[in-house]
């Protein structure tokens, strides 16, 4: 995927009662995890999170194979500022820019790569559609098309991301760091990202 940005912006119901009671539901997100499945679910960080870097943190799985797993955490915004500030920087025409952006943190590795999480009715040369339900830009044209309100109708601009190494989620997934829940757009893209932890949460049914 392309570099974005290398410089720093401003900165049956009973079944399911049965298998939550009796600890099923931890060995079926690890089933589901050894089967490479995570593509375009949710994780969200349980209270037995080990890693201070992803506490209470949702994340967007992205890609999940047998070579390992990207996502983006969706819950940490960083900053706020000027689409045309950062539209600036690359030399591209912003005059007609409007609107401001907010920055989040998508993960530890490669904080100077920036990706925009949107809805899939927007595409142009280079746009991952995930599913029908969500797609990944890396490219700037993607921030002026918003800014002059022709981009895709929500999107997440979030710089770095979240890498595991082949079985190393399926590990932690395992071991009850991670709870698994289904894509929910407003937990993504909504606007409240300081209550997206607990919804999602409420959303997996409590801690596991």
């Amino acid at each position: 995927m392309s570099n974005l940005c290398h410089h720093a912006f401003f900165l049956s119901a009973l079944m399911l009662c049965v298998m939550l009671i009796s600890g099923g539901n931890q060995a079926l997100q690890s089933a589901l995890a050894r089967e490479g499945v995570l593509t375009g679910q949710l994780l969200v960080a349980t209270e037995r999170m080990r890693d201070p870097r992803f506490a209470e943190t949702v994340i967007y799985i992205v890609e999940h194979d047998g070579n390992g797993a990207f996502g983006l955490i969706v819950n940490q915004p960083h900053a706020e500022g000027p689409i045309s500030a950062l539209l600036g920087k690359y030399g591209l025409k912003h005059d007609d820019v409007l609107g401001d952006i907010t920055v989040h943190y998508g993960g530890p590795v490669d904080s100077g790569m920036a990706f925009i999480l949107h809805s899939p009715e927007y595409i142009i040369e280079g746009t991952l559609v995930v599913d029908e339900l969500i797609a990944l830009t890396s490219k700037p044209e993607v921030l002026r098309d918003i800014g002059i309100g022709k981009g895709p109708r929500r999107s997440l601009l979030a710089f770095g991301y979240s890498g595991w190494g082949p079985g190393q989620l399926e590990g932690e997934v395992r071991r009850g760091d991670w709870l698994m829940i289904n894509f929910d757009p407003e937990i993504v893209f909504g606007p409240n990202p300081a209550a997206k932890w607990r919804h999602a949460i409420d959303v997996g049914g409590g801690f596991i």
